[in-house]
């Protein structure tokens, strides 16, 4: 695949934006034709048409994230890498645009180059701390607590309910936010005790037990997308946006999409969840049995937020 357009390359995040803009939007059927040709036959040209017309994608998630002081046109670049990854591994078959399967891909990305870049210190292990790390800003603007130093217990409260964390998780990640101390300062001021670095320990988890868990959740990815096959348009839609989506659609706004109840929206989604979850399960005792055909080991529980 040849070169993208650099915002540095191209002399400012302005003429970067203007010159991506020349890139065509794709029709459904051009899309569907453009992935087929790389998916079959891995045509170069398809995968680079694909890529610069959803650059503009690329660059307006982007743009969400320029409160973490880093070079916007980093950002960009670790976005479009992103990109390129969910090109790669798109299915036209499975019955989304590209945009919205990328989207995800995308944000991945863009949140572990900040997560990488933005601390000498990781600031976000687990789901929770990554989800804190990326909205503890906007849960403290929102309730006026911009000041420097540690939250009220009322405030801890209110952030931790908001956003489904462990309120101790909720002080950690503000006080790690507060700034970022050298590891190079010694301990105490007046002994050779040695520096802070000397002291820190190396929480994550090791190189198996990352493969373990990458082979997993791809395992997962690939029995969702299996399972999504066994769901009509309407099921599917309705699914995928209250269950997979980054911002989920209330009853309300899928009913007026609809034109039904909203009682009669939740009764398709929780059919069409069913058919995943058992057409998940059925995938996963398939895939189990050649490796275990008699042992009675139980089957991997499915849920929406493991398979994204």
């Amino acid at each position: 695949m040849s070169s993208l357009p650099s915002v540095a390359a191209s002399g400012g995040l302005a003429r970067y934006l203007e010159e991506i803009r020349r890139f065509p939007m794709l029709e459904p059927q051009q899309e569907y034709m453009l992935a087929k040709r790389w998916q079959e036959h891995e045509d170069a040209k398809a995968a680079q048409k694909l890529v610069t017309s959803h650059l503009r994608l690329v660059a307006r998630i982007a743009m969400g994230y320029r409160g973490y002081g880093l070079p916007i046109g980093e950002v960009i670049s670790e976005g479009n890498v992103g990109l390129m990854q969910a090109v790669k591994r798109f299915d036209p078959d499975k019955g989304f645009r590209l945009a919205t399967y990328a989207m995800w891909w995308i944000r991945a990305a863009i949140q572990e180059y900040i997560l990488r870049s933005w601390s000498l210190v990781k600031m976000g292990t687990t789901a929770s701390q990554k989800k804190l790390f990326f909205n503890l800003r906007k849960a403290k603007s929102q309730l006026q607590a911009l000041e420097e130093g540690d939250l009220r217990p009322d405030q801890v409260k209110t952030i931790a309910t908001n956003l489904g964390v462990p309120e101790e998780d909720v002080v950690s990640m503000n006080r790690r936010l507060g700034g970022d101390a050298s590891l190079n300062a010694p301990l105490r001021a007046d002994s050779e005790s040695g520096e802070w670095q000397d002291w820190l320990v190396d929480e994550g988890p090791n190189q198996e037990t990352q493969l373990a868990e990458s082979e997993e959740l791809s395992r997962r990815r690939e029995y969702l997308g299996a399972a999504m096959d066994s769901l009509n348009e309407r099921e599917r839609r309705i699914f995928t946006a209250r269950r997979l989506a980054d911002d989920p659609l209330t009853l309300e706004e899928l009913s007026s999409e609809f034109n039904v109840s909203r009682e009669r929206i939740r009764q398709i989604e929780v059919r069409a969840f069913e058919k995943v979850q058992k057409a998940v399960q059925k995938a996963a005792l398939k895939a189990e049995a050649p490796r275990s055909p008699v042992s009675g080991g139980g089957m991997p529980a499915f849920s929406a937020s493991a398979a994204q």
